[in-house]
């Protein structure tokens, strides 16, 4: 029986060393974006998305990496947590860990749920438990096992890097008043970034916790509207209104959609061509125009902060 998992990590000091062992810079790819910016007077929060935007995410995408990165990256992931495989049963077990992701949307999806999300503990937990013969062990994995090969995994399958300007303007728009937070498709390891790649944690850096939406908390992805009503909930009991909201996202479906539908304030960042998602074509941006467009997050220093 796969267990229900807390929502913070068992061991965070043990998996933030291990992110930091990863830790290689990487810089953005420009795109062919100018950047579009307006004074925005009256921002009181400022919601951000995390992969592609507050950090540089290598393989684009949370979910893209191909076939063989995945099967390396298990087999490598598998090695740190000292449980060898070869490349075959590798190659096997990243077959199960998107055959597991697949049923897992598909159970939701039929509950109702349009963008089903995970808890990637879950999935691997299934995987071990289809590694378990020949010579796992009896045990159930653990759950700082489970945690250790996630870290292992996602550190192998999307390499990040803190985009450039992080810290800076982070500390500009907590100086003048912003309060800050999060709302972004994100797994149980990804507030460990903050400590793990700025020395400081989420509450240091002047992020809510109260305002720290994860989409595999509430097993619901963007675009869902579900993660910006969950915002706005707290929001309203502050008496902040949405138009005193700011969403900074990478991509206009995910992102610049559902926060516009919700009455925020907008701004898309094109500062890497690897992450940057214009859906140009997609019919439900037509008619949403973000307020802002961001070619580095340093642009946010110039229109936003002085509340």
């Amino acid at each position: 029986m796969i267990p229900e998992w807390p929502a913070e990590p068992s061991v965070p000091h043990e998996l933030i060393a291990r992110l930091r062992r990863h830790a290689h810079p990487l810089k953005p790819i420009p795109t062919d974006q100018r950047a579009r910016l307006t004074e925005l007077p009256g921002i009181r929060v400022a919601l951000f998305d995390v992969y592609g935007t507050l950090f540089i995410s290598a393989s684009g995408d949370i979910a893209a990496s191909n076939g063989e990165v995945r099967s390396r990256a298990m087999a490598e992931a598998l090695e740190a947590v000292g449980l060898p495989a070869d490349r075959n049963r590798a190659g096997r077990a990243a077959e199960a860990l998107v055959e597991a992701i697949t049923r897992t949307h598909k159970r939701f999806k039929e509950r109702g749920v349009q963008y089903p999300e995970v808890d990637i503990r879950s999935i691997l937990f299934e995987v071990l438990e289809y590694l378990r013969p020949p010579g796992f062990g009896g045990e159930d994995p653990s759950r700082g096992l489970c945690e250790t090969l996630a870290v292992e995994y996602e550190c192998r399958s999307n390499p990040i890097w803190p985009m450039p300007g992080l810290a800076e303007t982070l500390r500009h728009l907590r100086e003048g008043g912003v309060t800050l937070g999060i709302l972004s498709n994100a797994q149980f390891f990804t507030p460990l970034l903050f400590p793990a790649y700025l020395d400081a944690n989420l509450e240091k850096l002047g992020f809510d916790p109260a305002l720290c939406v994860y989409s595999y908390r509430l097993r619901e992805a963007k675009p869902s509207l579900l993660l910006f009503r969950h915002a706005l909930d707290m929001l309203t009991r502050r008496d902040i209104e949405p138009q005193q909201v700011l969403y900074v996202g990478n991509d206009r479906i995910n992102d610049i959609w559902p926060a516009a539908h919700a009455g925020m304030r907008t701004a898309l960042f094109a500062g890497d061509s690897r992450s940057f998602r214009p859906r140009d074509e997609d019919p439900r941006i037509r008619g949403v125009r973000e307020d802002l467009l961001l070619t580095d997050l340093r642009q946010l220093i110039e229109v936003v902060g002085n509340v």
